[in-house]
């Protein structure tokens, strides 16, 4: 896989999040070591700043429930009007984490 295919791949999955629904970096990387040979929570939050922005963004979080760096609010703002659970700042990733099938 090169690696604007891996980042296409990382975009279709966070675009499949369902709403209501987080995953979390390492979640991510998890999800696509298989199938791309790659498997690094870092790579993904890059991919993330870089290209995220037509996705759903606010549904990945880090692997503790904190929100992407210098969008706390907003995130915030839109997990809740989805339903998140949260605890404070942080997502409570055992009962809004979301794996593919």
């Amino acid at each position: 896989m090169t690696p604007q295919e891996y980042v296409e791949e990382v975009l279709a999955l966070v675009e499949s999040i369902p709403e209501g629904r987080v995953m979390s970096y390492g979640a991510i990387a998890d999800a696509l070591a298989e199938r791309s040979g790659r498997n690094s929570p870092r790579q993904i939050g890059r991919i993330m700043a870089l290209h995220g922005g037509g996705v759903p963004w606010h549904r990945v979080c880090n692997g503790g429930g904190r929100l992407p760096p210098g969008h706390e609010q907003e995130a915030r703002a839109r997990l809740l009007s989805e339903g998140v659970p949260m605890r404070g700042e942080r997502v409570l990733i055992g009962e809004a984490g979301w794996m593919p099938r």
